[in-house]
């Protein structure tokens, strides 16, 4: 039986930015590539002209030269386009037509505003001048923000000017703040007097005078006023108001050319067992990888509307962000999806006419659990939905198919902060398999290693990287004799990048995601990924959500289940059996949790993934640095508890 849930049109694939690149490709380089596998089997054998013909093809503005592309392509040193300078913000701003709509901000009140392109350069400009006596090339500007249209203006002034951006959600405690941007050492902080979620508002002055307080980086404080209903700025140290100082310019921007391997974004790891790591991007690197994921495996252009449920904390933000470059409209929400209802969140697709609908596997759950009846919604104009931050179970697919349309790319993405940017994503031009990523990205070498470092396909093992690519780090902050980042990445198999991620690769081309490699189980020494028992728990009706962990006991592991129960039901002898013997029937023996537990919570990071680790380190008696990390820190306090059960 096939399962194949969707095959993309002739037309469709026609007309595709894929297609127009392997016609491009096949004519500059006379070659034959006749599908996408060839395609990205050429992009891997010749990373030196695949990346600059990717360059050629996008028109990136550049000075200087494209040749040599890459000097080392092993993980050595970073090695892309040694002799090229371009700006970040000359890039993402030199596209779009004046009078279309660069960013539609729109908020869980409904309140939206939009903004042109020609009103994002001007209001650009004026940003500019209120910082560049702070900003020059390399320093630091921080944002701790909602997902606001001034968050982005705040991007683009930083890295026209050569500046280093970095951002965290304006939900961050004063701890998880000051452990980022400490680290990072901002000149400017751009905040805001409060935000709004689930229909609460939440004053944030104090949060700012700690922060800033404890950061003696920090010069100047730029507040904006999220209600728009006037502010008092006098009580929070070094702060001006932007509605004060930041007005619309009719100047031209100033844009500084930077090298290739500059420093654009630093980035922060969670950070649940120590302070996170500083994960600095290039300039470059970022452009030109986003370029390729959104442009070609997304398929956005200049008349596409795009979106994707993030926050400033989420490296996702950073990567929507880079839809300014191709002229398209950025939709840029704030607020919780379930405030006033689901229903007024998922309307946004007809309302704003979104193209590219991006989400993840916890919203999906949640919108089938409420039991919402989605052919009541137009979804005419949706194309393609992204998913992202866990696994996408196989039911999931169906959901989408069943309920959402049937004609639709569903692209399960996957990759990470760590190379700001996704290993394996979508592809307008190959069907969609049940349960499946696509594709992996052009120019990535990934492969699945097996325990001993041998190459294996369709067994789990590691996601593996064997050759260097432009949006891998630069470097980590604080981290002179790169031992933190040779740890991270290079410590498993020499001179191979290994990401933590435990998978297996399809015959299809494209691959499962079964958990991250350090949440995988091992009872009696064989490896378990926790994808694979969760896919059997969301088919069980009484169970709300569920986190499965391994307890380390006599030397073995044993896998322990802790589930949240619908309305808070009790989890009943007979409801224990039923759980145990769906996941024994469904996979093998060695799967059934030893216990299973029912919880209030399960804690998730900020970003919406599940925190299988931290509930490991506290089950097994290890402490949990940073608590700051954790979006739902109550949860926390049974697991702690836990050790001696």
């Amino acid at each position: 039986m096939s399962n194949i849930l969707y095959t993309p049109s002739n037309v469709r694939i026609q007309s595709s930015n894929m297609m127009e690149f392997i016609k491009y490709i096949n004519k500059s380089q006379g070659l034959d590539c006749q599908s996408y596998h060839s395609l990205h089997k050429y992009s891997v054998d010749n990373p030196n002209s695949f990346w600059k013909e990717l360059v050629k093809f996008y028109d990136v503005d550049f000075s200087g030269e494209l040749e040599p592309v890459c000097t080392d392509l092993s993980f050595d040193t970073y090695g892309w386009f040694p002799n090229m300078k371009l700006n970040f913000a000359k890039n993402m701003l030199k596209k779009g037509r004046d009078v279309n709509i660069a960013l539609s901000s729109v908020r869980e009140s409904g309140k939206t505003i939009k903004t042109t392109f020609e009103q994002l350069r001007k209001d650009v400009s004026g940003l500019q001048k209120v910082i560049k006596d702070h900003i020059s090339k390399g320093d630091v500007l921080a944002c701790y923000m909602p997902n606001i249209t001034e968050t982005a203006t705040s991007m683009l002034a930083t890295t026209a000017l050569g500046g280093v951006f970095t951002s965290t959600s304006s939900d961050f405690g004063i701890e998880g703040v000051i452990d980022r941007f400490g680290q990072s050492k901002p000149k400017v902080l751009v905040t805001v007097n409060g935000y709004e979620y689930g229909g609460k508002y939440f004053d944030l002055t104090e949060k700012i005078n700690a922060v800033v307080s404890k950061i003696d980086s920090i010069e100047k404080v730029i507040v904006v006023d999220f209600k728009g209903e006037g502010m008092d700025v006098s009580s929070i140290h070094k702060a001006v108001s932007w509605s004060d100082i930041v007005k619309p310019s009719e100047d031209e921007i100033e844009f500084i050319e930077c090298d290739f391997k500059d420093p654009l974004y630093i980035m922060y790891s969670s950070g649940t067992t120590g302070k996170p790591k500083c994960i600095v991007h290039s300039i470059g690197g970022t452009l030109i990888n986003h370029i390729k994921e959104l442009g070609l495996h997304t398929n956005l252009k200049e008349d596409s509307t795009i979106m994707y449920f993030t926050t400033c904390g989420w490296m996702m933000w950073n990567w929507l962000i880079s839809s300014l470059y191709f002229g398209a409209t950025t939709v840029l929400y704030e607020g919780s999806p379930a405030y006033p209802t689901f229903g007024d969140f998922i309307s946004l697709i007809e309302k704003e006419q979104i193209n590219i609908f991006g989400t993840s596997p916890k919203f999906l759950k949640a919108l089938e659990d409420s039991g919402i009846d989605l052919s009541k919604y137009d979804f005419s104009s949706l194309e393609t939905m992204l998913s992202t931050g866990a696994p996408l179970l196989p039911e999931q697919f169906d959901y989408v198919y069943n309920k959402f349309k049937k004609d639709i790319q569903l692209s399960s993405i996957s990759g990470g902060t760590d190379i700001i940017g996704c290993f394996f994503l979508g592809n307008p031009i190959l069907p969609v398999h049940r349960g499946e990523l696509q594709c992996a990205g052009l120019g990535m070498d990934v492969t699945c290693f097996n325990s001993r470092g041998k190459e294996v396909k369709g067994e789990e093992g590691e996601l593996v990287c064997l050759q260097s690519f432009p949006s891998r780090p630069i470097y980590f902050l604080n981290d002179d004799n790169g031992e933190r980042i040779h740890k991270a990445y290079f410590a498993e198999f020499k001179g191979v990048w290994h990401h933590g991620d435990f998978i297996k690769i399809t015959e299809t081309g494209g691959a499962q995601v079964l958990g991250r490699s350090d949440a995988t189980l091992n009872p009696g020494g064989v490896r378990i990924g926790t994808a694979e028992i969760y896919r059997q728990t969301e088919t069980i009706d009484f169970i709300e959500d569920s986190v499965c962990v391994g307890k380390n006991v006599d030397g073995d592991v044993e896998v322990w289940l802790f589930v949240v129960t619908k309305d808070g039901r009790e989890l009943a002898k007979e409801d224990i059996k039923l759980i145990r013997s769906r996941i024994r029937e469904n996979t093998t023996p060695r799967h059934m949790p030893k216990r299973v537990i029912a919880v209030k919570g399960i804690p998730y990071t900020r970003s919406g993934k599940k925190m299988e680790m931290a509930v490991s380190r506290l089950i097994n008696g290890r402490k949990l640095d940073n608590v700051q990390a954790v979006a739902n820190p109550e949860t926390l306090d049974f697991f702690s508890q836990s050790e001696n059960m």
